[in-house]
């Protein structure tokens, strides 16, 4: 069932690459989670470009995109060498490459990143009907002294909902519009609404801090890791205090995300009080998914949240776990802002069922746990007076101190026992 689900998923993804003029290729991993990355490009660091251009000379047609998605890395696309070759495949090319011996980590394949579910990321579940003008769950935290005010939270995402505003708790949130957002009469496309809704789920543990939404993943919830890159990279000139990456993929091997660790050098050399929390995805492994693991490296600057089932005792069944993954949040059944109109499940076992929404909806993934901990870190930054990444470390000593055996660290969206 769930090789059936990530096949129609990435058919789906590849179908919207493709009109974009991208070509996408996938593998799956012996635990049988799909990864996917662009054909017939490589992420190369910019030091290594001379000896990479010297493998690839003799085996395929290359040249060097104009635009660098962040200082200190190219994007290498490749071809055929030649009319009547065929164009080598990104597994043969990274042969060649690692049989040359060039320094670790030059090259790495331009993954693609997605939100969408049963690929290896978020969120779990497909949207679920709610009554009409049902209330957020978790609710909004009322606490005056930990509103988030004069925090500034960017969420890398698929865009805001037009009517966004209609719900209070995200009046004044701002961001990109939402690509996926249905014309009337349309149907409600897959991921549509995923923004908001993760917008709205911040906004509830900390009301008043200031929320930015991008559109980051405008092709069916997914973007090549190089657009991702230049996306974060241009909000670090808005002052942000809190990125909210609600995505995730598994890498080739020992090739992470090169583009994204160097964003990562870039924010611990001269942001170094800004915090990224990142989702760990919904596989139900204990397998290393990128972006969160990075936690691993960098504790402080990169939070990993997984999920707690509907109880907040125990872990969500689909969450990702492992000592990767520093805290786990409420993540099955959430309840928050979301489009209106129908909307067509794509998913065994509810295929071709129609459900209707009138603006909010109840989703689980770790999509959704991550903006709680997100916004318990604005209400402390706000309640302290204290910098991102001292709420976070806070934060996680709490948790840490609240740890449920068999879970790990926990966080509430209203306390642990303590005063969040």
């Amino acid at each position: 069932m769930a090789e059936r689900i990530a096949a129609e998923q990435v058919g789906r993804i590849s179908a919207e690459f493709k009109r974009q003029g991208v070509t996408v290729e996938y593998e799956r991993t012996a635990d049988g989670v799909v990864y996917l990355y662009a054909a017939d490009q490589l992420l190369v660091r910019e030091q290594d470009v001379a000896d990479v251009s010297g493998v690839l000379e003799p085996l395929v047609s290359f040249e060097m995109d104009s635009a660098d998605p962040i200082d200190g890395i190219k994007i290498v696309r490749f071809g055929p060498n030649g009319p009547y070759a065929r164009r080598p495949t990104v597994r043969e090319v990274l042969k060649r490459i690692e049989a040359a011996e060039i320094s670790e980590n030059a090259v790495a394949p331009n993954y693609v990143l997605t939100v969408a579910p049963e690929t290896g990321p978020c969120p779990a579940t497909e949207p679920e009907e709610v009554y009409f003008e049902i209330e957020p769950t978790p609710g909004v935290r009322m606490d005056d002294r930990s509103n988030g005010s004069g925090v500034r939270i960017y969420i890398a995402d698929t865009g805001l909902l037009a009517d966004a505003e209609s719900h209070w708790w995200l009046k004044m949130v701002r961001g990109e519009p939402d690509p996926l957002e249905p014309l009337p009469g349309e149907l409600i496309k897959p991921y549509a609404g995923h923004g908001t809704f993760v917008a709205g789920v911040a906004r509830c543990m900390a009301r008043d801090a200031g929320v930015y939404v991008s559109d980051a993943f405008n092709v069916a919830g997914s973007a090549l890791e190089s657009d991702f890159v230049k996306d974060l990279d241009s909000a670090l000139s808005f002052g942000v205090n809190i990125f909210n990456l609600s995505v995730t993929t598994r890498a080739k091997g020992k090739l992470r995300l090169l583009g994204f660790e160097q964003w990562l050098t870039v924010l611990r050399d001269q942001h170094p009080d800004v915090v990224c929390v990142v989702a760990a995805g919904n596989d139900s492994s204990s397998q290393k998914f990128w972006p969160a693991a990075y936690a691993v490296d960098d504790p402080e600057q990169v939070i990993s949240v997984g999920a707690l089932a509907a109880d907040w005792r125990s872990r969500a069944s689909f969450t990702n776990h492992g000592p990767w993954v520093q805290v786990y949040a409420p993540g099955r059944d959430l309840v928050n802002a979301y489009a209106t109109g129908t909307y067509q499940c794509q998913d065994a076992p509810y295929t071709g069922q129609l459900r209707e929404f009138y603006g909010m909806a109840k989703w689980s993934g770790t999509s959704f746990s991550t903006p709680i901990v997100t916004g318990l870190i604005a209400a402390r930054m706000s309640r302290e007076g204290i910098t991102a990444r001292q709420a976070a470390a806070s934060l996680l000593n709490d948790a840490r101190l609240h740890a449920i055996p068999g879970v790990g660290p926990i966080l509430l969206p209203y306390g642990n026992g303590f005063d969040i």
